[in-house]
């Protein structure tokens, strides 16, 4: 029997797959490879259920023969074919993966506690690299992540995580792309997503708004009022100028109280009209 050294579709594998040849398995080996093909041929009606692997689309399979990565990378996806008893198959899943990063207490630039906490989204791009040069690489992943949450945002100030979440993000990415790419990962995504701050620092970062809002308001009253007091005195200085434009401001005023609901009505009489009359 025939052993197909590649699955049905193309091996995606990449630049890196040069480091990992395929090595001379010996005599020894080459002995334990020929008995397992002898085995396959005597028990052939039950050996194809043991020797046919079938992997997704979105998998590959990583090969070791006698301990040594297969020529051609990772096999997949679609069938093919390995020897029992000398192949050993590690099936490697290419889908982008999430996890949430954990919250973290992180102590600022500025001496301030908060807890941060994150999500990374990523996907293996080597399958070979996955699993030859690390033991585990999800788990390896998610704590890389954290220790490097924890080492970029201990360099930044309360003020520069509020508002700066964005680059935050972009320079955590970059930063884990480039050490996880001797694993073949490749990271897509890094989103902060909250950012707790203690009680009493919500209490008095609460407190110092509520302060700039009340000074912000007397500043636009006193406005207010200079303002008035100048269209006051413009006014003072029209009436002055015409001593019938008082009257007739009284008489405007009577008939804007008016309108609104009867009532007694206190006239005011100017002190030279009654002087007029008590010549006479």
């Amino acid at each position: 029997m025939v052993d197909a050294e590649k699955g049905a579709g193309p091996s995606n594998a990449g630049p890196k797959m040069n480091q990992y040849e395929e090595q001379d398995v010996g005599f020894c080996g080459g002995i334990l490879i020929a008995i397992s093909i002898l085995m396959c041929i005597v028990f052939f009606p039950l050996a194809p259920f043991f020797i046919i692997k079938v992997v997704a689309q979105y998998e590959k399979a990583v090969i070791l023969r006698l301990g040594c990565i297969r020529k051609g990378g990772a096999a997949g996806p679609g069938l093919f074919f390995f020897l029992p008893c000398v192949d050993e198959i590690h099936v490697v899943d290419m889908r982008t993966v999430s996890f949430d990063v954990p919250p973290q207490e992180i102590l600022t630039k500025d001496s301030v506690t908060v807890t941060v906490d994150a999500v990374v989204y990523f996907r293996i791009q080597d399958a070979v690299s996955s699993v030859c040069n690390v033991d585990n690489v999800k788990t390896a992943t998610r704590l890389l992540a954290q220790t490097t949450l924890r080492n970029m945002l201990g360099t930044k100030s309360l003020s520069e995580i509020l508002s700066e979440r964005e680059e935050i993000s972009n320079s955590m990415q970059q930063t884990l792309d480039v050490a996880t790419d001797p694993w073949g990962v490749l990271v897509e995504r890094v989103e902060v997503k909250d950012v707790r701050l203690p009680q009493n620092l919500q209490r008095a970062m609460a407190a110092e708004a509520e302060a700039h809002r009340d000074a912000k308001a007397k500043v636009i009253a006193a406005e207010g009022e200079l303002n008035a007091s100048k269209a006051l005195k413009e006014a003072a200085d029209v009436i002055a100028e015409s001593p019938s434009a008082l009257q007739l401001r009284y008489l405007q005023t009577l008939s804007a109280i008016a309108a609104e609901r009867n009532s007694t009505i206190l006239f005011p009489m100017p002190i030279d009209m009654m002087k007029a009359f008590a010549e006479k």
